[in-house]
């Protein structure tokens, strides 16, 4: 079994972002992402109405992080400091050396390469420090967005299911996209 051995976390950088530890002092900037029918289009959770949502969500983060059933980071434009999303490896499985990611982003930061270029620093991180096997993204077809991303960073496709999820008052289809460590 995988084993994570994290005393103190785990800052990433890359050319032009800086992924750090999400903090309540970014509760603002997440409930603009959980709230907003764009970002959460393909994110099978309700929409936030409260700030204390966003909140409660980062409480339960740094409860599953304890669990060592997920990482999550905050997004930092080094150039601007502004925060720009959140990504992270969620339903961590250590037993299979398995983990997904995932990653939300504020609307005015899509199509610039952001969201590709934290995902390729996270899979280096993932596999090459960390030591997972497999990494794999669940995404909703018609997200073509999310899927040149993962793409990009040399994820192919795994599996499709039918009518897997129910978002937003339908059945849903989606898609897994894997990178293997090799």
């Amino acid at each position: 079994m995988l084993t994570l051995d994290l005393p103190t976390f785990p800052v990433l950088e890359t050319e032009r972002l800086r992924l750090r530890q999400t903090t309540l002092d970014d509760a603002q900037v997440i409930f603009a992402m959980v709230s907003s029918t764009t970002v959460m289009q393909y994110i099978p959770n309700p929409l936030a109405t409260t700030v204390k949502e966003a909140e409660d969500y980062i409480h339960s983060l740094d409860e599953r992080m304890k669990n060592d059933e997920c990482i999550n980071w905050t997004i930092v434009d080094k150039a601007s400091g502004a925060v720009i999303g959140t990504m992270g490896f969620y339903r961590m499985k250590l037993q299979h050396y398995r983990t997904e990611v995932g990653y939300m982003l504020l609307p005015a930061f899509y199509g610039k390469g952001y969201a590709s270029e934290a995902l390729q620093r996270l899979v280096d991180f993932g596999l090459n420090d960390l030591g997972f096997h497999s990494l794999e993204a669940v995404i909703y077809p018609e997200n073509k967005g999310s899927i040149r991303v993962v793409e990009k960073c040399g994820f192919v496709r795994e599996a499709y299911f039918k009518e897997k999820e129910y978002h937003n008052g339908k059945f849903v289809d989606t898609a897994i996209y894997s990178k293997l460590n090799y």
